[in-house]
């Protein structure tokens, strides 16, 4: 009986640091698009702020994260939101979709590429 407790708890410590791992990777290329963006890049730790600010990035009005406390609608504006991240720095639909599904990898990848802030598209 010891012997399964010892390769639960294996289990949780390894899945643990893998959570660590990709949460890091996650806020380190989050922190980079809000400095490309001219944002403070500590406001992508503050849970409601970093929604807040990347909402701002996107659609130029921050104040559109709202919608994201209204069932069904949170996720229908957080889809767009991520695609039109995407359009903000001159990315296509296909990599906001990538944002979408992927944010692990697709946000270190805007973060720390050479893709310049151009601002919300059609603002």
């Amino acid at each position: 009986m010891n012997g399964t407790y010892a390769l639960a708890t294996g289990v949780m410590v390894v899945y643990m640091i893998v959570v660590l791992v990709v949460a890091v990777i996650s806020l380190v290329g989050m922190w980079k698009i809000f400095v490309k963006a001219g944002k403070p890049g500590w406001g992508a730790i503050i849970p409601i702020y970093n929604t807040y600010c990347l909402f701002e990035i996107s659609f130029g009005t921050g104040w559109l994260f709202l919608l994201c406390f209204v069932p069904c609608v949170n996720v229908v504006i957080t889809i767009i939101m991520w695609i039109k991240l995407a359009q903000a720095f001159d990315k296509g639909a296909g990599y906001g979709i990538g944002l979408v599904f992927l944010p692990v990898v697709f946000l270190p990848m805007l973060g720390f590429s050479d893709a310049q802030y151009i601002g919300p598209v059609g603002k």
